[in-house]
């Protein structure tokens, strides 16, 4: 069994016990979610598809950690000029772990 789930303007695939990385959302580690936007939804042999979700369907995700993603580095050089720019960035992320589908 497995949902298709939009968090934050993305779509994730999700079974149970599956842990995601998605971009920082309120709460504390241990601290409980849940998901109603389900787009699509795999069960068995039986496909539920939403227009454009699921009613009565959510997913439940417990918050484990609030990681940092790897340094992303934007380079700007402007040849002859002498004129470079270094700038970096990481994204705040959260690790969540899937604990129930219902669909």
């Amino acid at each position: 069994m497995y949902a298709i789930v939009e968090l934050g303007g993305r779509q994730y695939r999700v079974e149970k016990n599956s842990e995601l990385l998605v971009n920082r959302m309120p709460g504390k580690p241990s601290s409980v979610v849940k998901f109603k936007h389900i787009l699509f939804a795999k069960e068995k042999n039986a496909y539920h598809s939403g227009t454009p979700y699921l009613k009565d369907a959510y997913v439940t995700c417990e918050i484990l950690s609030h990681p940092r993603a790897k340094k992303v580095i934007a380079f700007k050089y402007k040849r002859r000029k002498s004129q470079k720019r270094i700038k970096g960035h990481r994204q705040d992320l959260t690790k969540l772990k899937v604990k129930e589908i219902k669909i």
